[in-house]
């Protein structure tokens, strides 16, 4: 029985160990957070296939870069403000620059649901860095079960990869027979009404508020976008067209993520009333993940709102 919730970084680490059964070229790298974000179960049983490189994110990305082009399928891991912004200029350089190194960043502790660590640790515009990079493919899965898969398929892909993997233990809300396709976004929901595009764990507050707009006789389609780049074109066009109404919602800035990416497919190809929630151009704070994530207006509640207000 699939179990009802889980944390996605648990299910990462769950599936580093389990790709490095089947694939000996896999090789993991991490910045001294092993036991956070769970690559520790790989360092157990693959002692020579691990690196711990300590609280350096540029030497993990630069060593990353130098085991791709040894022949290796590196996950270099840490938290996602670190990965994504201590070592961009790594990233950038040493990795995306010179023919897009196949190199998979897999960052755990993603967006505000960090929870007590406080905005120093809460990475909300990493998306933003990420999709910028040429040749980057970026990925949020919405559960457990979609970050096994997003594992599985990054180790495929030739050219790197960015994996955003949330902290805490969430809904699981896919199936293990779901298609997953990097790319290509999964509708989960059809609706009349409005079309809700969502990505990571607002994927299922999403759902949650189509189940209450439902309620109130409002449909509302709700799409699992967890591909940022390269970006569903074909179903943001078709879904957003359906409705006319168009609302994103991510745990990350409103700048430079999911609600940019596609606004800037809409507003080229196909205007449609649209609404962005996320984080309002603000740093994250100390408090549990309920709290923030009510505090930031990332809940099914407030989507309703955002619904009833388009409508």
């Amino acid at each position: 029985m699939m179990e009802k919730a889980k944390s996605p970084r648990i299910a990462y680490g769950e599936a580093l160990l389990e790709l490095g059964e089947k694939d000996e070229k896999v090789v993991v790298l991490d910045a001294d957070l092993a036991h956070a974000t769970q690559t520790a179960m790989f360092a157990e049983k693959f002692k020579n296939r691990f690196f711990n490189v300590g609280i350096a994110e540029q030497n993990l990305m630069g060593l990353a870069a130098g085991l791709a082009l040894s022949g290796f399928i590196p996950f270099a891991s840490t938290f996602a403000v670190f990965g994504a912004g201590r070592a961009f200029e790594q990233i950038r350089n040493t990795i995306c620059y010179p023919n897009s190194l196949n190199v998979k960043i897999a960052v755990t502790h993603a967006g505000i649901t960090v929870g007590e660590d406080g905005g120093s640790h809460q990475a909300v515009e990493d998306i933003s860095l990420m999709r910028s990079l040429p040749g980057m493919t970026v990925i949020v899965p919405c559960d457990a079960v979609e970050t096994k898969k997003a594992v599985f398929a990054a180790s495929k892909i030739k050219g790197p990869v960015y994996i955003r993997i949330a902290r805490p233990v969430a809904p699981v809300i896919t199936n293990e027979d779901d298609c997953f396709i990097p790319g290509k976004a999964n509708v989960i929901r059809k609706g009349r009404d409005v079309t809700l595009f969502a990505a990571g764990l607002m994927v299922a507050k999403a759902l949650e508020a189509a189940e209450i707009l439902d309620g109130n006789g409002i449909s509302a389609s709700v799409i699992n976008i967890h591909t940022i780049k390269p970006l569903d074109v074909e179903t943001v066009l078709r879904e957003a067209g359906s409705t006319g109404r168009a609302i994103t919602i991510e745990e990350h800035s409103i700048i430079g993520g999911l609600g940019s990416a596609i606004a800037e497919v809409l507003i080229e190809k196909m205007p449609v009333k649209m609404k962005r929630i996320g984080i309002n151009d603000l740093f994250g704070q100390s408090g549990t993940p309920d709290e923030l994530l009510k505090h930031y207006g990332l809940t099914a509640e407030h989507i309703v709102s955002a619904v009833n207000e388009m409508l």
